[in-house]
This record gives C-alpha cells, sequence and structure tokens, in this order.
C-alpha cells in the first residue's frame, strides 16, 4: 500500500471513517485476561483481526500499545496484570558506568519477537485497511530504563548521561521498526508521551531530535509514522512536535486539538483525542459519550486532516457498547455534514 496515497485520501475524503485505538478489548472477545493476550502472538493477531472485522467503519488496525516492551528487551523488569498493560518497576539504570555497559537487545528479546509475531499474522489476516504496529519513543523508553521522574532530573543534572541511553535506544527502535517493516505493518504508533513532560527547548534536545532521526531512517511512501503524545499542554510544544518529521500525529485527552490542528501541517493527518477512561471506559453509559464525541466533532471537523480517535489506548475492560456509540456518532456527523453539502 502507498502510504502517502492513503494518507492524501484520508485527508480529502469528506465521509471520515473514525481510529480509535482499540486492541486490548480483545481480550474481552477472546474471554481471556490480558496476561494471557500479551504473552502470546497468534492471540494478539487473532484480537486484531476480531476488532477490526468488528469495526469496518475504523481507518486503520493497530497492534497493542505497551511501552514496557522495549524496555523489557533491555533487561527492566516487567509486572503483568490480569486486566491492565504490563508496567516497568524498578531503575535498570543509576550511573554513567550503567549507561556505557548498557547492551543493545537482539530483536527478539523479551517480548519483542511475539510482537513482531503479532504483526506479521495480522498482516495475513487483515487486508482491507492499514495495519500499524507500535513501539516507544526514545525519551519514553530511557525513561523506564533510568526511572521516569530521575530522567527529568537528569536532562539538566547529567545531560550526558542521558544522551548515552538515547543513542542505544535509538538504535534499538530504529532496527526493531525496520523489522516491523518486514513483518507487513504499513506503519508504526511511536509513543512519546515523557518527552512531552519536557521544556520545549529540552524536547527538542532529548526526544525530538532523536525521534526524527529515527523516522528519516524507516518512513517512506510504504510505511509511515504516527507519534503519539499524550502529554498536557502540547500545543505549547508544537514545533518540537512538528519537527519529528512524522507524517501522521496523536494526542491525548488533554490536548488542544484546534490549536494542534492549526499549527501542524496540512497535508499531516492530526488524531485524537476522546478520553478512553473518562468516556470509553466510562459507567456513565452511551450518552456522555455521544455528547463528548458530537463536541469534539463539532471543534474540529472543519480541518481536513482531523481524524477522530482515543486520546490513548482503550482499556481491556471497556464497555462495548459504549464503542458502538462513539462510531454511530461520528457516522451520524459526517452523514449530516454531507447532508449539507447536498442542500448548500
Amino acid at each position: 500500500m502507498n502510504m502517502n496515497n492513503w494518507i492524501r485520501d484520508q485527508i480529502a475524503d469528506r465521509n471520515k471513517k473514525a481510529a480509535p485505538l482499540i486492541s486490548y478489548p480483545a481480550a474481552q472477545t477472546l474471554y481471556i485476561p490480558v496476561r494471557e493476550l500479551v504473552a502470546d502472538s497468534t492471540m494478539m493477531a487473532i484480537g486484531m483481526y476480531l476488532i477490526a472485522e468488528h469495526y469496518p467503519q475504523m481507518a486503520f488496525a493497530t497492534s497493542y500499545m505497551d511501552l514496557s516492551v522495549e524496555a523489557e528487551a533491555f533487561g527492566a523488569k516487567a509486572v503483568y496484570s490480569e486486566e491492565g498493560v504490563p508496567t516497568i518497576v524498578g531503575q535498570l539504570i543509576q550511573t554513567q558506568e550503567d549507561a556505557d555497559a548498557l547492551k543493545i537487545p537482539e530483536l527478539g528479546a523479551g517480548r519483542t519477537g511475539k510482537c513482531l509475531d503479532t504483526v506479521r499474522k495480522a498482516a495475513k489476516l487483515i487486508n482491507d485497511r492499514p495495519v500499524f504496529a507500535n513501539c516507544a519513543g526514545p525519551f519514553s523508553l530511557a525513561g523506564r530504563l533510568l526511572d521516569v521522574n530521575e530522567i527529568l532530573l537528569l536532562t539538566l543534572e547529567d545531560p550526558d548521561m542521558v544522551h548515552t541511553i538515547l543513542e542505544k535506544a535509538s538504535t534499538f527502535i530504529t532496527t526493531y521498526i525496520k523489522a516491523f517493516k518486514e513483518a507487513g505493518a504499513d506503519g508504526v504508533i511511536m509513543a512519546e508521551p515523557l518527552a512531552g513532560l519536557l521544556s520545549p527547548s529540552l524536547m527538542q534536545e532529548f526526544s525530538t531530535d532523536y525521534v526524527k532521526k529515527i523516522i528519516d531512517e524507516v518512513q517512506d511512501e510504504r510505511f509511515v509514522v504516527c507519534y503519539h503524545n499524550c502529554a498536557n499542554r502540547l500545543e505549547s510544544r508544537a514545533a518540537a512536535v512538528a519537527g519529528t518529521g512524522a507524517r501522521m500525529y496523536h494526542f491525548g485527552e488533554n490536548a488542544d486539538m484546534a490549536a494542534l490542528l492549526e499549527a501542524l501541517p496540512k497535508d499531516c493527518i492530526v488524531m485524537g483525542n476522546i478520553s478512553p477512561s473518562g468516556m470509553f471506559n466510562s459507567s456513565s453509559g452511551v450518552w456522555k459519550m455521544r455528547r463528548g464525541t458530537q463536541a469534539l466533532l463539532q471543534k474540529c471537523m472543519k480541518y481536513d486532516n482531523f481524524i477522530i480517535s482515543s486520546g490513548c489506548d482503550v482499556p481491556a475492560d471497556t464497555d462495548f457498547n459504549n464503542i458502538k456509540q462513539f462510531f454511530m456518532t461520528v457516522e451520524l456527523q459526517y452523514k449530516v455534514r454531507r447532508l449539507q453539502d447536498m442542500i448548500s
């Protein structure tokens, strides 16, 4: 698939599809806990297929956003749970000596092999839309090796140590993404939320410059990178975000989507930002989802490069009625716009 053409088609389409990051709810469909799902590439691939089959109005299929995968491959300790996404605990790197000694893992280390197999299998099953893999961004990966709070201090107190780790993290991420390309992925969603906690200048130095280098290596007409960041107040960091060179962007629930749409290139897709927990996984029922989805579309659907999405990955235990209401509301709002076009 020529992804440059696909992006142009999405931007030109007046009847846009939605693109929520729905993958973990597949655990409900398969009647297995998340702990078992993330350990089995066949189940993850089948889960991706079942979600895509159930929601033909979804613009692309996506694998599982999991920021622990690459850190675990480097040697960090991951903790698993029945319903939640795996998380990293502890601090793998504490000194410059630790950073210098850090070895770049081989492909297949930890669960990276399972993730690659998942995309390879899913690409055989899903043929009607692009298939996106997932990976961590370099600063977010480094933060899980150093400790999230520690790395923010070290960007000021010991930047050389941070750069040592970022170089190794970027090398591995580049190799990992290239393997996803070979496995049949049409793109990758790179999650770099930790960078959003930095000032604009530090974000440029410790994240954007590294992300751009990775993207320059892997992005071409048949493979695109979607930059995901769910930090707050990203509109004030729009220049650093745009500097990554990604062709697609995805933002969290607290982002000002209209401000970001104004700031980012118009030939790139910009996605977001219905709250995964506050709306998709809300116990308030479908009414809250309907109102929230309608409000965001009324604010942003005038931008041709906007595609409505969840603000991050949707929790595994999300009520499918809320997901159904999301798609129904999107479909209705674009139908209303088509009818307005016809009579105007």
